[in-house]
């Protein structure tokens, strides 16, 4: 019997190395289109992928969007064109290790090293001394919250805030183990299919195109290779969380929560509880019944209408 396991488990052993080289889908007409809109600069040896869109005339207003987790600055598609008829910039990144950004391996990655890219992004743009709106979802809510820190706290921050919106702040993996490592590596578009379909409402679900652009985003430059290290974000999280909160409470930027109440990852009515006592001062959103930790997705014009109330209002 341990003979007969022996020889699966050597079996196994190249199956496994050949599946985690299968080369990623070829990138759909709509995702090519937004890699060739954007730009790479220079961050620390990295390339970096991200989007400059000049829009409204009259206007100096900046808006830069942090994207959430496992996905890419792709998640404000639906989004984009109206924010540039509202803003006279409109900026998103790929954060090092998603999207079109590079993603080495090994390599330690925190949110500390995610909001010194978004810095350095600004410097490179030339808006040090411009006064910024920042968008952030999810893993992006935290590095939003760290440069809010830099910002207000310890006064080394380079990006200088008008306001922040925040959405459905959370992590897809609830709970980080060797077998959630062993998972994401081993994931296949059938897997991550249903992990992502998970966090979106039943009446929201992203078209099957979604979904392999969402794949697509990932897998491109073996993204899938680097999640495990992602992951440990989670571990920061938690360690890191008086900082974080203690940004948040402490600031006097204008804040404001888009809250998709179906989020499985940040569960209603408990998640926007916590948030108003943590915040009073803070305004929120809470979008239809239907719709999940996606709201840019999900409802892109309930979404923009929350936003801009929000930004009219001071």
């Amino acid at each position: 019997m341990k003979e007969w396991w022996l020889q699966v488990g050597l079996l196994c052993i190249p199956l496994v190395a050949v599946y985690l080289h299968i080369p990623p889908p070829q990138l759909s007409p709509a995702l090519n289109k937004w890699l060739s809109a954007g730009e790479h600069f220079h961050f620390r040896g990295h390339n970096v992928f991200y989007r400059d869109s000049f829009g409204a005339l009259g206007s100096s207003d900046v808006v830069i969007l942090l994207h959430g987790f496992p996905t890419s600055s792709y998640d404000w598609i639906k989004i984009w064109e109206p924010l540039t008829q509202r803003f006279h910039r409109v900026i998103a990144l790929d954060f090092l290790g998603f999207g079109f950004s590079d993603k080495p391996r090994p390599h330690k990655y925190s949110i500390f090293e995610q909001a010194s890219l978004v810095e350095a992004l600004v410097s490179h743009l030339g808006l040090g001394q411009q006064k910024v709106n920042l968008i952030s979802h999810d893993y992006g809510d935290t590095v939003a919250l760290e440069l809010l820190y830099r910002s207000d706290q310890n006064r080394t921050g380079r990006l200088n805030f008008n306001s922040l919106c925040l959405s459905n702040g959370g992590n897809l993996l609830k709970d980080y183990s060797i077998l959630s490592s062993i998972l994401t590596r081993l994931t296949n578009h059938v897997i991550f299919q249903k992990g992502i379909g998970e966090v979106f409402g039943p009446y929201t679900q992203p078209t099957e195109a979604e979904f392999w652009d969402m794949w697509g985003g990932l897998r491109y430059n073996d993204g899938n290779l680097v999640l495990d290290s992602l992951l440990q974000y989670i571990n920061q999280r938690l360690k890191h969380r008086e900082r974080w909160v203690g940004a948040l409470t402490s600031t006097s930027v204008p804040l404001h929560m888009i809250y998709g109440p179906l989020d499985p990852v940040n569960p209603h009515p408990e998640f926007i509880r916590l948030y108003q006592k943590l915040v009073p001062r803070s305004t929120f959103t809470i979008l239809d019944e239907h719709i999940s930790h996606y709201p840019q997705l999900e409802d892109p014009q309930g979404f923009l209408n929350a936003y801009f109330n929000f930004i009219h209002s001071f």
